[in-house]
């Protein structure tokens, strides 16, 4: 159901740019200002000057960070800071990492198994390829923008495939079996990242005849994805080739559902506008929700705290349960959806997810404009939620449980969409680890 091509990659040569630390980044979604000076600043060729530029004053059609971007690309190739491999290749990638803390002390480390392909790009409709995001129009127009410049995939889009037996991963692993990676860095999170080239053609070909069988499900970079079928559109609209060519696939990350490296973080929110008091909260709620508090002084915060999100996790195994803070209150409150309001089980798998029943039960009562909801703050980390609303950035936090891969996997195969911000799959993978430059 996918098709998957092995591909010269284009990568960082340490005998050029050094350490390959220094010259990767996080995902251009989760970087912030201060993160992408930094950035700019710790290696003239971090992936940072291509994938997320500087502007500059005096910008214009002709002179910007995505042409910038594109003059780059052309300049580290040229001096061999970026080589392309010459034999093609399927790039088998671990990430051994500790993911955050659930509040129940599961801190143990894991290690997430995958592989960077091209994929061949399909319409989101052929049951072949699944979202399950909506996207917005403003990060699809910045991502067209760089990818008309540079004609190159920068980074992976993230997506899932099913394979309980884990035969993918299976062979790729026995591929690489005692040859060292080409890349075996620690990254700035303290992940351990590691990634081997798999160039014999039996191992290629029976991974890619097994990936044949399988829908993808993408995690993360619907916005990516959806710019590369736009740019296949403009690409197409001149003629061209029948065959298939370089812009009629897109660089992904591919990654077992059932792998227990896979960890989905909740995504919370933080709302910003005025609330009602405490009590009139309780008040507009009470009839759907059963409230348990967790009071607290100074002194008995933290255990209070801890108390509260272990609820929060473990009471949400069996029902949907939120926890809440307000601003000014000495008490944390889960609240547990009453029996009588949840969903039936003919409900659409959308309008089952915690994250659906959040927004229409309690974000739509406290925050009933448009402004307000687009004023929302996300946070992948409970007590970063929290704190805010201590601090004073937020009135109030409402916590969540993360959405189970399983009920992703329904909702996308029902055609449906679910909520922004619903999911944080993790680790996200870096940028700038294999490149897949389109060759003209």
């Amino acid at each position: 159901m996918s098709e998957i091509f092995p591909f010269h990659g284009t990568l960082y040569d340490p005998a050029v740019v050094g350490d390959i630390k220094e010259v990767v980044a996080p995902p251009y979604d989760v970087i912030d200002a201060a993160g992408q000076d930094a950035l700019h600043r710790r290696h003239p060729h971090n992936i940072i000057r291509l994938e997320l530029g500087l502007d500059r004053p005096g910008d214009g059609p002709t002179e910007n960070r995505y042409t910038r971007a594109a003059s780059t690309l052309r300049e580290w190739r040229a001096c061999g800071a970026l080589k392309r491999d010459r034999q093609p290749a399927l790039y088998y990638h671990t990430i051994e990492y500790r993911p955050p803390s659930s509040g129940d002390g599961a801190t143990a480390s894991k290690i997430l198994r995958g592989f960077l392909a091209l994929v061949k790009l399909e319409a989101l409709d052929s049951g072949r390829i699944y979202p399950h995001e909506n996207t917005r129009a403003a990060a699809k127009t910045d991502r067209l923008n760089l990818l008309q410049a540079c004609r190159a995939n920068l980074s992976p889009i993230w997506s899932l495939y099913s394979d309980p037996e884990g035969s993918v991963i299976g062979l790729l692993e026995t591929a690489v079996k005692g040859q060292p990676a080409r890349y075996d860095f620690e990254d700035d999170a303290g992940f351990r990242e590691r990634l081997w080239p798999v160039t014999d053609p039996a191992f290629l070909d029976q991974v890619v005849r097994a990936m044949r069988s399988k829908p993808l499900f993408i995690a993360d970079g619907h916005h990516r994805y959806e710019t590369a079928l736009n740019y296949r559109m403009l690409r197409r609209q001149g003629g061209g080739p029948a065959d298939l060519q370089p812009y009629d696939c897109v660089l992904m990350l591919l990654a077992p559902l059932e792998d227990p490296g896979l960890t989905v973080l909740p995504t919370h929110r933080v709302l910003t506008a005025p609330l009602p008091s405490y009590e009139k909260i309780k008040s507009l709620l009470g009839d759907t929700f059963d409230y348990q508090e967790f009071p607290y002084t100074d002194a008995s915060q933290e255990t209070a705290r801890a108390q509260f999100i272990a609820a929060l996790r473990s009471n949400g195994r069996s029902a949907p349960v939120f926890g809440m803070a307000v601003k000014g209150e000495s008490r944390y409150a889960t609240l547990t959806l009453k029996p009588a309001h949840r969903p039936s089980p003919d409900a659409s798998p959308r309008a089952r997810l915690d994250v659906s029943l959040l927004q229409q039960l309690i974000i739509a009562k406290l925050c009933p404009s448009r402004e307000e909801q687009e004023a929302i703050l996300y946070t992948k980390d409970d007590h970063e939620a929290l704190n805010w609303v201590a601090q004073g950035i937020g009135a109030g936090a409402l916590l969540l449980n993360a959405t189970k891969v399983g009920e992703i996997r329904a909702v996308a195969t029902a055609g449906e969409r679910m909520p922004h911000k619903s999911t944080y799959f993790y680790p996200k993978p870096l940028t700038g680890l294999v490149l897949h430059v389109m060759e003209e």
